[in-house]
């Protein structure tokens, strides 16, 4: 924050875009640094904390805005960089009383659900980290209890799991032509041929196995064999379990293209493809529409 107050003691009106590069320029991030983005995906993580350090500033009455996407220092502002504060924090910003009946009214909604043990505001993450790391951690505790309900299954449910999901990823066509070519040997995997795509034009040989131990290299050599043995260039091996670093090293070094599939990876793409997950809250977050308030 106190970089972004300084940045403006020019007193002149700034975007939050040319804020950001410039801040970005002071911190001396690289081009990867600047890019890398919230768990989300959606934005920026460098964009979004100076999205909401200039928003606390705002709370605090030390920038204002001017004008769509504007804004500047305030009075209030200059008087606090005179000061030559070391940095500035909410312990900082507390002096103000619009910024703390902004922070009481955060306190107030934390504490409202989360039975009284709200925290004072976090000034390390923003409020769209918290609420992604939350969520982080609800999609790690749901992918741990899919993977032991998949190991517990039995073979003919693990069989119709994976068609699901390969139907839901967009392979095999329909889920009736999908189901006539996987599953079609008895020794509790699943071995098959499944279309890549509706109309046929290649095909992908699947192996699934609901191991325990890692797959190692061995397992991976002989479902390489049985590509050549079915003409195929491309398979997808499954696991519950993981696979070895030798049965990694190995299908990045032959002709064929095998993707290897283990128990984490299974689950998240289940969570991802709707498969044998349901929502069950959704939060909407929303935002100032800025074009509902231009001027026509």
């Amino acid at each position: 924050m106190l970089p972004l107050l300084k940045f403006t003691t020019d007193q002149k009106e700034h975007s939050l875009q040319e804020t950001i590069d410039a801040l970005a320029d002071h911190f001396q991030l690289t081009e990867d640094e600047r890019k890398e983005l919230l768990p989300s995906g959606r934005q920026p993580t460098f964009n979004n904390r100076v999205g909401w350090a200039r928003t606390y500033l705002k709370k605090a009455g030390l920038v204002e805005s001017t004008k769509r996407g504007y804004f500047r220092i305030t009075d209030r502002g200059i008087d606090t960089i005179k000061t030559n504060p070391v940095e500035i924090n909410a312990k900082i910003l507390r002096q103000f009383p619009e910024f703390l009946e902004f922070q009481n009214y955060t306190q107030q909604s934390e504490e409202s659900t989360s039975n009284g043990s709200g925290t004072e505001i976090n000034t390390t993450r923003t409020p769209e980290e918290d609420v992604e790391l939350a969520i982080q951690k609800l999609t790690k505790e749901l992918a741990s209890d899919l993977l032991q309900i998949i190991k517990n299954s039995s073979p003919a449910f693990f069989e119709k799991l994976v068609v699901d999901l390969l139907v839901k990823m967009g392979y095999g066509g329909t889920r009736k032509d999908a189901g006539k070519t996987v599953g079609r040997s008895g020794d509790g995997g699943i071995d098959g041929i499944i279309n890549e795509d509706r109309l046929g034009l290649d095909v992908i040989y699947i192996q699934a196995k609901r191991w325990e131990n890692s797959v190692g290299r061995p397992e991976i050599q002989k479902f390489a064999g049985a590509l050549q043995g079915f003409r195929a260039k491309k398979g997808v091996f499954i696991t519950t379990s993981t696979f070895t670093n030798e049965a990694k090293d190995y299908v990045s070094r032959i002709d064929s293209k095998i993707v290897l599939i283990d128990g984490e990876m299974l689950t998240q793409l289940m969570i991802e493809n709707n498969v044998g997950v349901t929502p069950f809250t959704v939060y909407e977050v929303k935002k100032v529409d800025s074009d509902y308030f231009t001027d026509s």
